[in-house]
């Protein structure tokens, strides 16, 4: 059995606990975070390892809060994001203060990662379905593909809306041999009456199918997704022209430009477990209900950890 690898993108967690920082946020009955919830789905599925993405002023803090406490469980280890952590030849453009994406904070892990992973946003909640689907994908990669294999958690449009406010997602399409064939990332989505609409910058409002299938940064990657992955930062740093200060190496943007250029072929796993997330405040109080509901399904226990 191939040893995997759960990696869990968390540097955009701020410096100062507790005061707002929504990746921090207890939702559950004993205090719990939404990622005590991802890593114990994840050792479920049969994950062996975790490795999380922060930025090295939180690490102390990061630690304390969960880090030491995950360290009893499963092997640990850390990377750090930065924004000066860049290819020989390059330096942060003057003015820039945004981080560069989810590209790049995943490339940060190149000299550890060694196994297939997973890869991960702090703040969302994935269900149980895709954590076993994703793992049972990548335990049974065949050698010698041509292609990049990759998957993808598919999750069901409808399950990952805000009651709260419009949200950005990344809408796929797929073949009918559910392979990927395009991530279009689209914002202003939420729930009119009993449609689905995006608006955009212009006020132009879409109909969108709930059924239809989307990303919530959740991909099943190999180690040779790293060396691509690489190669394609130093292009985007070459070409960042007049958006140096807030253009951003996306993960999404990647891989559907991978599959443009027919050299990854990804696989949609569908998922029909409900996405919960924190995007605005007043999500917090439905999440902690949700949590509530699945403990008392007997999906959780009371405590995640004896």
């Amino acid at each position: 059995m191939r040893e995997t690898v759960l990696v869990i993108m968390a540097a955009g967690i701020g410096s100062r606990f507790g005061g707002g920082i929504k990746q921090l946020e207890p939702v559950g009955p004993n205090g719990e975070i939404i990622m005590d919830y991802s890593i114990h789905d994840a050792l479920e599925a049969g994950f062996n390892k975790v490795i999380f993405i922060i930025r090295k002023d939180i690490e102390k803090d990061f630690k304390e809060v969960i880090g030491n406490r995950m360290e009893k469980n499963v092997k640990c280890e850390y990377v750090f994001q930065e924004i000066d952590d860049l290819p020989e030849g390059f330096s942060v453009p003057e003015g820039r203060v945004k981080p560069w994406g989810t590209g790049q904070a995943v490339l940060c892990c190149k000299e550890i990662l060694k196994d297939p992973f997973v890869v991960i946003n702090a703040d969302d909640y994935y269900g149980k379905e895709a954590f076993v689907k994703v793992h049972d994908y990548l335990v049974n990669i065949p050698e010698g593909q041509d292609k990049l294999p990759m998957c993808m958690a598919g999750f069901i449009l409808g399950n990952t809306l805000s009651e709260n406010g419009a949200v950005t997602r990344g809408v796929a399409r797929i073949d009918e041999n559910h392979t990927l064939l395009s991530v279009d990332e689209t914002s202003g989505i939420e729930r009119k009456g009993n449609k689905v609409i995006a608006v955009d910058e212009e006020g132009n409002e879409k109909i969108i199918d709930p059924e239809s299938y989307a990303s919530m940064n959740m991909w099943g990657l190999t180690p040779k997704f790293m060396d691509v992955l690489e190669d394609d930062f130093r292009k985007f740093l070459s070409h960042l022209g007049d958006k140096s200060l807030k253009k951003e190496f996306l993960l999404p943007i990647i891989i559907d430009q991978l599959i443009r250029e027919k050299k990854a072929e990804v696989k949609v796993l569908e998922t029909r477990d409900r996405w919960f997330g924190v995007t605005y405040k007043k999500d917090k109080e439905s999440v902690m209900d949700s949590f509530q509901q699945l403990i008392a399904e007997g999906i959780y226990s009371e405590k995640l950890y004896g």
